[in-house]
């Protein structure tokens, strides 16, 4: 066996990992009825693949492959522990063995249940999303500590008692009856919404996107908005995703550069997808007081459809902005809210609310913080006051175009 051949298998398993881990752990889930335990015979067949692949080919169907083994894994576990005859009403069903038996409409349902499970209000909220995105989308401990501003060895401990608390409680394994929805929804809408913003802008590594969490986070809200098409922030969130990921292609160079928002070439924007997204807004707002993610998603459609940077309706977009920040008071909001202020009522008075955050304390350790007051300041030609500010981003970011888009500023900082 070649070293190529080798190589080419761990990159055929990589992909893999990056786009069938939610099935695959979803669909061993239903069998396992634990989560460490599913998790830990889902990552024992990643690696059963590495050999076995390079051994008899790639199959037709590597999710299918993946699951099959991975149940199988289970089976022998629960076995192993004298559980089998307790759980053997759960595991009546069909054996993935072809590619047929993993239908889509089944793997869809299974992530769902996943994500509900997830989000049961028994748990705390950052555990909720925490869980999500590590389990249901495998995103590393590593990037979700990022996204919450703590170490990884702190949010590894809050996920595992997260999930030793779903298995202590009986948490079942389901989507939740219409009556139960309400309680969950919320957090349900978080997530996702999370998982978005961490493939939009990936917290490491070279890439600014990740698309397979962009992507899915697109797929798992089209799901969402089928269960429950009536629910406006549903729309809100789809709207608000479409809307966003309508410029996915222009955020780059050629060379993997970040490209901003005033900089990118509106007509190569997919114009069906904010088309859609934008009837989607329309609808969630006649449907009375509007949410937090109808009205981000407002506030998207403003920039998506106004013909340049500077003819968008800024003054629309900070009013947005205010009715934003009373629905869902957080101190990101406040942040973007001064990038919007800084067009309507210039860069000194948004500067004013950048040291008002900063002085808060609760984005201490977030990148976009730094990064916000050195571009006021560079506006005001303050050049060394805005050079130290970009060093502080940097220190902060780990993404390799966001790195080298600071550092960039820095130079030009620096030089002024």
């Amino acid at each position: 066996m070649t070293q190529a051949h080798t190589t080419a298998v761990q990159r055929v398993v990589a992909d893999a990992h990056r786009r069938e881990w939610a099935f695959v752990l979803a669909a061993t889930v239903r069998v396992a009825r634990d989560l460490d335990l599913a998790e830990e015979c889902v990552q024992d067949a990643y690696l059963v693949a590495l050999d076995a692949w390079a051994r008899e080919g790639v199959p037709r169907n590597p999710g299918a492959w993946l699951t099959t083994a991975a149940k199988r894994k289970a089976l022998d576990a629960l076995r192993r522990e004298q559980l089998f005859r307790s759980k053997l009403p759960l595991l009546v069903e069909p054996d993935v063995t072809e590619v047929d038996d993993l239908s889509d409409d089944a793997v869809q349902d299974d992530r769902l249940r996943l994500i509900f499970t997830c989000c049961h209000p028994a748990l705390a909220r950052e555990a909720q999303i925490a869980l999500t995105l590590r389990l249901v989308c495998g995103v590393s401990t590593g990037d979700i500590a990022r996204a919450f501003l703590v170490s990884e060895a702190t949010m590894a401990a809050r996920m595992t008692r997260a999930k030793k608390k779903i298995s202590a409680a009986r948490i079942a394994y389901r989507v939740p009856t219409a009556s139960e929805l309400p309680d969950r929804l919320e957090a349900v809408l978080n997530v996702i919404h999370l998982l978005y913003t961490t493939g939009h802008t990936a917290p490491s590594g070279d890439r600014l996107v990740r698309v397979d969490l962009v992507e899915r986070a697109l797929d798992l809200t089209r799901m969402l908005r089928a269960l429950m098409p009536d629910e406006p922030e549903v729309r809100g969130l789809l709207a608000l995703l479409l809307v966003t990921d309508a410029r996915r292609s222009t955020r780059t160079d050629a060379d993997g550069r970040l490209v901003l928002l005033e900089e990118q070439n509106r007509s190569a924007w997919d114009r069906a997808a904010i088309e859609e997204g934008h009837l989607l807004v329309v609808e969630a707002l006649r449907s009375g007081r509007p949410g937090r993610f109808t009205l981000q998603a407002a506030i998207a459609a403003l920039h998506a459809t106004a013909p340049s940077y500077a003819e968008t309706d800024w003054p629309q977009v900070l009013t947005l902005y205010d009715e934003l920040l009373r629905v869902w008071p957080s101190p990101v909001v406040a942040l973007n809210r001064a990038v919007a202020l800084a067009m309507v009522r210039g860069p000194a008075v948004a500067l004013g609310e950048i040291e008002e955050l900063e002085r808060d304390g609760r984005l201490a350790g977030y990148r976009y913080l730094p990064a916000t007051k050195a571009d006021l300041l560079r506006r005001l030609g303050r050049h060394h006051e805005a050079a130290r500010a970009y060093r502080a981003a940097l220190d902060l970011t780990d993404n390799g175009a966001e790195r080298t888009f600071l550092e960039d500023r820095l130079a030009e900082a620096d030089a002024g």
